[in-house]
């Protein structure tokens, strides 16, 4: 199974949460980013609708795949402080 780590982190004169090396939007505070880490990660773990997904992989080749709304990943939240 796939796990996701939300870290905090300060950015952009606030705090934020990064997944990989992807970032949230700016908090005023750390316990507003804390918390916000903590909601995406709940609601990522929920079961949803199978549904069909595009991407594009690290290739650049689109990729079609059906997305089963059961296989959702552990998440876990880093926070240094």
């Amino acid at each position: 199974m796939t796990q996701v780590t939300y870290t905090l982190v300060e950015h952009d004169g606030g705090w934020a949460y990064k997944v990989g090396e992807t970032f949230s939007e700016t908090f005023p505070t750390h316990d507003a980013a804390l918390a916000a880490a903590k909601r995406a990660a709940g609601e990522q773990t929920l079961p949803g609708e199978d549904v069909g997904i595009t991407y594009e992989d690290k290739n650049a080749v689109w990729r079609q795949e059906l997305s089963d709304g059961d296989d959702r990943p552990t998440t876990r939240v880093e926070d240094a402080q």
